[in-house]
C-alpha cells in the first residue's frame, strides 16, 4: 500500500457520510425558515463539515499510531482504527501534515462566514477548532468530556454553525434537531468504545466504558440513542418539529433491539460486531429521515 493510499484510508472515508447529514440538518432548517441558501455557500458548508470531520480522523488515526495504541488494539469494522499506519509507517508524517492542511481549509471556510455573518460564528468556530485538536491527546482522558465531545461536535457545533452560516437563525428547531444529532454521536462513540477497553485503558485512556464498566456503559447507550428519539416525539408533540419529523421514528423498533441485545453481547465479538453494524445503520437512517421530514 502506497504512502498517499494510507493517508486516504487513514480519512476513514466510510465513515465520512455523518458530517453531511449534520450539515443536511443546519440546511433543512434553513429552508424551513424561508432561507433559501446561496449554492456557493451551502458547498462550502458541506465541504467544511466533511473536511472537519476527516482532520478529527486523520489527527486521530497519527496520535494512535505515535501512541503505541494502534499496535495492541484489536481492530473491528466500526471501531480500533483503519489500520493504515501500523500497515505503512512511513505514512505517519504525511497523515499528520495531512490533518492540520485539512483543518486549515477548515479555518479558512470558517472565517470567510465569519466575514460574512459575524460573530455568532465565533464561538462555535473556536470550539469547533479546539475538539478537533485536543480530542484525542486530553479529551479522552476525562469521562465526561469524552462522552460530550463527539456530539457537541456534531451536533451543536456543526448544526447550528450551518443554521448561522446559511444567513438563518438559532431557533427551537434548530436546538431541537442539535440536540438529536448531540445524543446519537455520542451514543455512536461511547458503544464503540467496548471493544477497544482494553486497549485504551493500557495508555491512559479514560472513558466510560472504562470507568463504569461495560454493562453500565451498554445501559448508558440505550439511554442515549432512546432519548434522542424521545427528543423528536416531544418536539412534535411541541409544535417545533412537523409532524413529518415523525418519519424520523422508522428505526426505533431496530434502536429498541440494539438495547435489548447489547448487554447480552458484550463477551460475544461476532455478536456484538453485528449490533455495532446494526448501530450505524440506525444512526444514519433517523439522521437522513430527519432530513427529509424536516424539508417536507
Amino acid at each position: 500500500m502506497s504512502e498517499t493510499l494510507a493517508v486516504v484510508r487513514a480519512s476513514r472515508p466510510n465513515f465520512l457520510l455523518l458530517a453531511p447529514l449534520c450539515a443536511g440538518l443546519g440546511l433543512a432548517v434553513a429552508w424551513q425558515q424561508g432561507q433559501p441558501p446561496e449554492l456557493l455557500h451551502t458547498f462550502l458548508v458541506f465541504l467544511g463539515a466533511v473536511l472537519a470531520h476527516a482532520a478529527v480522523n486523520l489527527l486521530n488515526e497519527y496520535d494512535d499510531f505515535r501512541s503505541g495504541l494502534d499496535m495492541i488494539t484489536e481492530r473491528t469494522p466500526f471501531s480500533g482504527g483503519s489500520g493504515a499506519l501500523p500497515e505503512v509507517p512511513s505514512a505517519a508524517r504525511r497523515v499528520l501534515w495531512a490533518g492540520l492542511g485539512t483543518l486549515a481549509v477548515v479555518v479558512t471556510i470558517g472565517l470567510y462566514f465569519l466575514w460574512l455573518r459575524g460573530l455568532p460564528l465565533l464561538v462555535l468556530g473556536a470550539a469547533g477548532v479546539v475538539l478537533v485538536l485536543t480530542y484525542t491527546r486530553w479529551i479522552t482522558r476525562s469521562p465526561l468530556l469524552c462522552l460530550l465531545a463527539p456530539g457537541m461536535g456534531f451536533g451543536p457545533i456543526m448544526v447550528l454553525g450551518t443554521v448561522i452560516a446559511l444567513g438563518a437563525s438559532i431557533d427551537t428547531t434548530a436546538l431541537l434537531v442539535s440536540l438529536v444529532a448531540l445524543l446519537m454521536v455520542s451514543e455512536l462513540l461511547l458503544i464503540n468504545q467496548i471493544p477497544d477497553a482494553e486497549a485504551d485503558r493500557a495508555i491512559g485512556r479514560r472513558h466510560l466504558v472504562i470507568t463504569l464498566g461495560p454493562e453500565k456503559a451498554a445501559h448508558l447507550v440505550a439511554g442515549l440513542l432512546l432519548a434522542s428519539y424521545g427528543v423528536i416525539v416531544a418536539g412534535v408533540i411541541s409544535g417545533h418539529l412537523d409532524m413529518t419529523g415523525l418519519i424520523a421514528l422508522a428505526p426505533l423498533p431496530a434502536a429498541i433491539w440494539i438495547s435489548l441485545r447489547l448487554p447480552r453481547v458484550l463477551a460475544m465479538p461476532d455478536q456484538l460486531n453485528r449490533v455495532l453494524g446494526a448501530n450505524v445503520a440506525v444512526l444514519l437512517s433517523t439522521l437522513a429521515l430527519l432530513v427529509t421530514g424536516l424539508s417536507l
